[in-house]
């Protein structure tokens, strides 16, 4: 039985809620807004109320999936294939590797881009030699990566912190310039649903932390030796990210949806800029566009770390699959690994592809499947997850997870 005492609020289980937080928080906070706000307040409305536990109920489902595993400390590969059988542990490791790794190089093209832009436009310095700067920043990224756990988290807290604070003093700044009358406008119910299930995909992504789930579950095992007081941990941890999530990143939303009309917003989609390089314009604010390089470097340098632990799980998975005989020390993987990743995205953004975005899209029903789908599946086929059966947030997910990948397979064909 587990005691009261067992699950009170301690700094480790804050460290993790923050890197949650800061996994999910990349730059594409910075577009909601306008994928979101173009039929108006109402929709928000709608959206509001189910992204909260939209977040949360899928996140947990993807942890008590590893929890439930037979062997402790198993990540998210081994646990696939110990429920479900040595090919499908193959194929879903290989499309897990797959989904999360572009989106580990469009970060790196992205933290060069949004670094390399702030120094010429905002500091006026010559153009920096690219090579150059994309190795110094990707060298930077992965080699916190090699560091403790402890200081992985520390590092990430130190981002997240003011990562929140900007996004709420934005926010904050936007009130005075709300257009209350946009609440009077009232879409039809056709315009509701329709803007729900295109803003889904989103949603997910925007609000999506799932890559650094299996490290997550790994470590909050390590910390908590009873498999019960381990899970009402984890639990309360992914209850606080999924929290801070829904209060900061849709206050940020509400706000800027709320001073722009839904003329602008599609002005701002056309455009193809984010949400505060639009309002520096709009407003003739300095300020805004000074914070818009510095969001979206904390963004993205928080969010690649929890992406990073996805994609070298992948990786590790894929090759302990290719070669079950070759066994290979803990500290070897991490350093091949690194390597890997290092070389791969420093000669990618040299590179500098335009064609990130579409591969992106392309993980995005993986992502969609293994989140919301996968872990519901499970419970509803593993002895091991029968406990977790007949609960009303089993069908919210799994609907929730049909329409994403119903509306992101629209969306790419």
């Amino acid at each position: 039985m587990t005691k009261k005492s067992d699950v009170k609020w301690n700094k480790f289980n804050l460290l993790w809620a923050l890197n949650l937080f800061g996994t999910a928080v990349g730059a594409g906070v910075l577009f909601l807004p306008i994928n979101a706000g173009q039929s108006g307040f109402w929709p928000l409305i709608i959206i509001a109320l189910i992204v909260g536990p939209m977040t949360y109920f899928a996140h947990l489902g993807l942890t008590r999936f590893i929890l439930c595993s037979s062997k402790k400390g198993s990540n998210i590969t081994e646990v696939v294939e110990e429920y479900f059988g040595k090919s499908a542990g193959k194929l879903i490791t290989f499309l897990y590797f797959l989904a999360i790794f572009p989106i580990l190089l469009i970060y790196g093209n992205g933290i060069t881009n949004t670094v390399d832009t702030f120094l010429v436009h905002q500091m006026a310095v010559m153009p920096p030699n690219r090579a150059l700067l994309s190795l110094m920043l990707i060298a930077s990224l992965i080699g916190v990566m090699l560091l403790s756990e402890k200081t992985m988290l520390r590092i990430t807290e130190f981002l997240v912190y003011p990562l929140v604070f900007i996004l709420f003093v934005l926010s904050i700044y936007l009130i005075p310039k709300w257009n209350i009358a946009t609440i009077t406008e009232l879409p039809t119910l056709n315009q509701c649903l329709s803007t729900l299930w295109i803003t889904l995909p989103v949603l997910v992504f925007s609000f999506n932390h799932s890559p650094a789930i299996s490290s997550f579950t790994q470590s909050q095992q390590r910390q908590y030796n009873h498999p019960d007081t381990t899970e009402k941990h984890a639990s309360h941890t992914l209850k606080l990210a999924s929290t801070l999530l829904l209060i900061f990143v849709m206050f940020f939303v509400f706000s800027c949806v709320l001073s722009l009309t839904p003329t602008e917003l599609s002005q701002a989609k056309n455009q193809n800029i984010s949400i505060l390089s639009f309002l520096a314009n709009k407003f003739h604010n300095p300020y805004i566009s000074y914070l818009g390089p510095l969001v979206a470097f904390l963004a993205i340098t928080s969010s690649f770390f929890g992406h990073y632990l996805g994609a070298k799980e992948g990786l590790i998975g894929l090759m302990q699959k290719i070669m079950p005989h070759k066994h290979l020390s803990h500290k070897k993987l991490n350093y091949l690994t690194a390597l890997f990743f290092f070389l791969t995205l420093w000669s990618v953004t040299i590179l500098n592809p335009s064609i990130l975005g579409l591969i992106e899209s392309f993980g995005g029903p993986v992502i969609a499947t293994i989140l919301f789908i996968m872990p519901m599946y499970a419970i509803r086929k593993i002895n091991a997850m029968q406990r977790y059966r007949g609960h009303l947030s089993n069908v919210f997910i799994t609907i929730l997870g049909l329409f994403t990948i119903s509306a992101i397979i629209y969306k790419l064909f």
